[in-house]
């Protein structure tokens, strides 16, 4: 079996730890605060990536901290409001709304820097909208808050996107990545120290972020970067689209939640937008995937590196997920 379909391999079984987290993390926010919950997990996982790197760090410009924090502060408010927003809403629901994000970012490309957007990306909105729109149509839990703060949140890791294409030139891959998670750390310590009750969380909630610090975290963000050298930025982007499937079904198998004709019809437009919108980037250079991921190494396939833009978008981790 060639490299390319053990990569392939890889990459579905990160999407799938993806998947999962979304029915963790919604029984953990049960037994503990949304910013005491993303805090610790966070906190969890830069401190590795600081251990292996404090010296890189030690040597960056203040500037090159300030980029980095800045766009930690950015994903981390998108965490938080995603988060806050699967209290009220079902994992299924929030696994296909977080995925516009994809949608999202060449929109605000094009708002900010005035990139071309293709006809393709257009079709896409409009479908994703379509399927906002039916998933909403009836059970909207807490008059919709919950699908408000997760659009929030994917808008939220869209603008991520669009700065850290400006921003991967300026410092090393895992410089970049451990300032962020530092900057995400400290966004959530900050905004949980008003309501933390300076508990310690239960084995539950204990378990669910040790799940997706490390295992749907750290592990994954090693599987994702040994993948990419033997796959086109394209091609891991299609494969990440897999992700809210995998929600859905971890959400109905083993979150209790009901598989609905509302989910299937809204999720399969969410679903299709996203693929349209995926290739729709040929045209521009976008990409998808978790922002704390390590640089790609060049795809052996494509005989290429990836672009400062492909891995901005391809580097999209640990994560909303």
């Amino acid at each position: 079996m060639n490299r390319t379909i053990w990569a392939l391999g890889a990459l579905v079984l990160v999407t799938i730890a993806w998947g999962s987290t979304f029915f963790v993390i919604k029984d953990a926010l049960d037994d503990i605060g949304t910013a005491d919950f993303l805090a610790t997990r966070f906190t969890i996982a830069a401190l590795p990536l600081i251990a292996v790197s404090w010296r890189r760090l030690m040597r960056l410009s203040w500037r090159q901290w300030r980029t980095g924090l800045g766009l930690g502060v950015i994903y981390g408010v998108g965490q938080l409001v995603q988060t806050e927003g699967l209290r009220y809403t079902d994992a299924s629901v929030s696994g296909f709304i977080t995925g516009t994000y994809v949608i999202i970012t060449p929109l605000l490309m094009w708002m900010i820097f005035r990139r071309s957007v293709s006809p393709r990306t257009w079709v896409s909105v409009g479908m994703a909208a379509t399927g906002l729109a039916v998933l909403s149509l009836t059970g909207m839990a807490a008059g919709g808050i919950g699908e408000l703060l997760t659009l929030m949140g994917a808008s939220l890791y869209a603008l991520h996107i669009v700065f850290l294409d400006r921003s991967t030139d300026q410092m090393d891959a895992l410089s970049l990545t451990t300032l962020q998670l530092i900057g995400v750390a400290a966004t959530c310590s900050v905004v949980s120290l008003p309501t933390s009750r300076g508990e310690l969380p239960d084995a539950g909630a204990w378990t669910a972020i040790l799940y997706t610090a490390l295992v749907a975290g750290a592990l994954t963000m090693l599987l994702q970067t040994w993948a990419q050298g033997y796959l086109s930025p394209t091609r891991v982007a299609v494969v990440m689209t897999l992700e809210p499937v995998f929600a859905t079904a971890f959400a109905v198998a083993m979150g209790g939640e009901s598989f609905t004709v509302r989910l299937l019809v809204g999720g399969s437009l969410i679903l299709a937008a996203t693929l349209i919108g995926v290739l729709a980037r040929d045209k521009t250079h976008l990409s998808t995937h978790h922002p704390t991921d390590p640089d790609p190494p060049p795809d052996p396939g494509d005989h290429h590196s990836a672009s400062s833009a492909d891995f901005a978008e391809t580097a999209h981790t640990t994560s909303n997920h």
